[in-house]
């Protein structure tokens, strides 16, 4: 059984701690299972990327969607800020590795910015809990000064999206409110 942990720093995000089988063929690693996220939907969608080392992706947030990330390939500096209202952790920011040595999965309920610095060359797999749907793929500056993240990467490359991404205090009113704890 995998050790699953709450994260100190921003409820709801749950840390996994994967069991790890080997023998002088390998390395075998369970990275998912449904039972492990009690608060949590079925998984619908499956989605790889693969990034070269320097890249930061996000921050991004859903209103509706939660992901689960690993890192099966190289190392990711993960990101992640709470914007949920009515939080306990409101404005929280966690930074945390995920490689292919500690194999660690992470759990990231909507409200929760999200994003990943390639320390190295990398591929993330990550599992979303709905289809893909424009209207809730919403955007954080990965720069804004009250995340305040560590990302590891001197000068990073970034999408044009990501560079336009709001500061915390641009993010519309309309939309904080709908920011919120799924129980």
């Amino acid at each position: 059984m995998p050790k699953i942990t709450e994260s100190e720093t921003i409820k709801d995000v749950l840390v996994v701690e994967p069991d790890r089988h080997g023998d002088e063929r390998g390395v075998f690693i369970e990275t998912y299972r449904r039972s492990w996220f009690p608060l949590g939907r079925e998984m619908v969608q499956g989605n790889r990327a693969d990034r070269a080392a320097g890249a930061i992706v996000g921050l991004h947030f859903h209103l509706h969607q939660a992901d689960y990330w690993t890192v099966p390939r190289g190392k990711a500096r993960v990101v992640l800020h709470d914007l949920r209202s009515g939080s306990p952790t409101p404005g929280a920011t966690l930074c945390m590795d995920l490689d292919e040595t500690n194999a660690l999965g992470v759990w990231i309920p909507p409200g929760v910015a999200h994003g990943f610095a390639t320390l190295t060359d990398i591929t993330i797999s990550y599992m979303v809990d709905s289809y893909y749907n424009p209207d809730d793929e919403l955007g954080l500056a990965w720069d804004d000064p009250d995340v305040a993240a560590d990302w590891g990467v001197p000068d990073p490359v970034l999408s044009k999206r990501d560079q336009a991404n709001p500061r915390r205090a641009g993010i519309p009113a309309e939309i904080r409110p709908h920011i919120g704890l799924r129980r």
